[in-house]
């Protein structure tokens, strides 16, 4: 089959890339430059470039319909939010003969959506940190939320007149640090969510559903975080599918009408020892890799599920594999030795060196290198050292010009 795989520097794309071309598909990668991550893999057999989906929308739809139909595209695999919704959009620009197996764009966008994603939890008994709506900066409802609280847009990526904008979540630990965030805010943001601060690892449930049917599930938690008091994972574990984060995450799904590939995350809290639900997401996730290293082959299933055959029953997946993001990791650690948030830091600078400096042991595997497929190693880790240099380059007059004269 011929697969297109958008979002080459998207570390999901790269394991998708490798699962496709090791069975035998023929993986095309397209990405608004060239190189990129997942097109230096040997398992690409065709670079492709598009314009930008985040500022030139119309124009990657335009040409991303142009490519299926010139390379005679079996299967589309949007691989990032913005790509998902633009895809998922315009899934009859792309024939009836190119799968997209994605649910619709209706079911994308409501999954997408915290507030609504939040309330829906709650009607259907699913565990939700304690929450208030925020509807502007101006009209903060009174709250009995402790600080420090988590401050939530509605949605993570957000089409604008001016293109899609990326949104981000805060945390204040006062009144006026939470007031000063608000106002810095832009109006497209609102409403947003005040949330409480759950307190445990984190965790996540992976699926993939079929006409309206679960075919296969997978687990892991998260061990270190980039940024380390909560951002992507940098490692992380598979478990056993939790029965109650399991049920929990089929409640959410089978509501929504799901289909297609999707992540539901947990944060388990530690007071209680429950799930607690952080958000879902319709798309292949970043420890993509994880999954496949411990035995669930999610983006392969897909494809498969999108045919007309049956699919076999899942196999027992490996627990206690881990997944490592090594350069990932490495902007971890150094963000828990500048200080930074340190309050907030799940550990301290000593034992966040002593973990990051176990480089091997039973059932790790590494997103990067794989014996297989060097060259996106040498990609990410000259790329690295190259960013690495420049803004430390750069900080270099603010740093002298902080220091005391002799």
């Amino acid at each position: 089959m011929r697969v297109l795989i958008t979002d080459g520097e998207n570390r999901a794309a790269l394991a998708a890339v490798r699962s496709l071309g090791r069975a035998g598909h023929t993986v095309i990668v397209g990405e608004k430059h060239t190189p990129s991550l997942a097109q230096t893999s040997r398992f690409c057999s065709r670079r492709i470039v598009y314009p930008d989906p985040i500022s030139s929308s119309d124009a990657f739809i335009d040409s991303l319909a142009a490519i299926v139909h010139q390379h005679d595209i079996e299967a589309l695999l949007p691989i990032s939010d913005i790509t998902t919704f633009l895809v998922t959009g315009n899934r009859h620009r792309f024939g009836k003969s190119c799968l997209v197996p994605f649910a619709a764009a209706e079911t994308v966008e409501r999954a997408a959506d915290k507030v609504e994603l939040t309330r829906m939890a709650m009607r259907l008994g699913v565990p939700t940190p304690r929450y208030a709506v925020v509807s502007s900066p101006d009209h903060v409802p009174p709250n009995d939320l402790d600080f420090p609280v988590v401050i939530k847009p509605w949605r993570s990526r957000i089409r604008t007149p001016h293109g899609w904008v990326s949104t981000s979540v805060s945390y204040a630990v006062s009144e006026s640090e939470l007031r000063h965030d608000l106002a810095a805010r832009p109006s497209h943001e609102f409403p947003l969510m005040l949330q409480e601060r759950i307190i445990g690892p984190g965790m996540g449930v992976f699926a993939c559903y079929r006409n309206g049917r679960p075919v296969a599930m997978f687990s892991h938690r998260r061990l270190r975080e980039r940024p380390p008091w909560g951002g992507v994972s940098v490692l992380s574990e598979s478990v056993p599918l939790c029965p109650v984060a399991r049920e929990y995450s089929l409640r959410l799904l089978d509501e929504l009408r799901w289909d297609g590939v999707a992540m539901v995350e947990f944060k388990r809290d530690v007071r209680h020892d429950v799930p607690v639900l952080k958000e879902t997401t319709g798309r292949f996730w970043g420890p993509l890799q994880l999954a496949i290293d411990a035995g669930v082959d999610f983006p392969a299933i897909l494809i498969d599920s999108g045919g007309p055959g049956p699919l076999d029953r899942q196999p027992p997946y490996g627990v206690g594999v881990r997944s490592r993001w090594f350069w990932g990791d490495v902007d971890s650690l150094l963000a828990t030795l500048r200080g930074g948030r340190r309050s907030l830091a799940p550990v301290g600078r000593l034992q966040a060196l002593g973990e990051f400096v176990k480089f091997w042991g039973v059932g790790l595997h590494y997103d990067n290198p794989k014996p297989d497929d060097i060259w996106p190693w040498i990609f990410e880790s000259h790329r690295w050292f190259r960013t690495t240099t420049r803004d430390l380059i750069r900080s270099l007059p603010s740093i002298s010009q902080a220091s005391p004269a002799p």
